[in-house]
């Protein structure tokens, strides 16, 4: 299968948020996607950027049946270790079921780490769901750490009522 791996842009954020839709119901949390295309082209290619995005496109000839060219994505940003320094994290890296096992999800995740080494970044990061075996076992065998089972550290979340609290505490 032909595909090309590039850098998002703007005009790619509606099939972002289509994936990301798409990527959520896999995950079985459909409705705890709040955010559009509109805040991603906002927090992605404006002036001050909080994430990057990786696209996988194939050609016209193999779109999907839906009509979709844009069939992937990895979206990643920086973050510090206080330990090692510099860190690239994955938030999202999804292949449109019809195109997995063809090395898509493989060349994004590649490219992220590329990206990543050319910033300096010792570590790459990412967070896996507990149940979602065919994902981590594809980590795994690209020689990642699973840390939980490992180390013992768990990903820990603040957000709504819980965060308000916190922030209302500060001085």
């Amino acid at each position: 299968m032909k595909f090309i791996v590039r850098a998002g842009n703007a005009d790619d954020c509606r099939d972002i948020e289509r994936m990301i839709r798409e990527l959520a119901v896999y995950e079985k949390m459909p409705d705890q996607v709040k955010i559009s295309h509109r805040e991603l082209e906002r927090d992605g290619f404006g002036s001050n950027p909080y994430y990057q995005c990786l696209i996988a496109e194939v050609p016209e000839e193999q779109k999907s049946k839906d009509g979709h060219t844009k069939v992937g994505y990895a979206l990643f940003f920086y973050t510090y270790s206080t330990w090692k320094g510099r860190v690239v994290f994955i938030e999202d890296l999804y292949v449109m079921p019809d195109y997995r096992g063809k090395g898509i999800g493989k060349a994004l995740m590649a490219t992220v780490a590329k990206v990543g080494k050319e910033k300096q970044c010792m570590r790459l990061q990412l967070s896996v769901l507990d149940w979602n075996k065919s994902s981590l076992d594809f980590y795994l065998a690209k020689g990642a750490e699973d840390l939980t089972a490992k180390e013992g550290w768990h990903f820990i979340r603040f957000s709504g009522e819980a965060l308000d609290s916190l922030a209302q505490e500060a001085p």
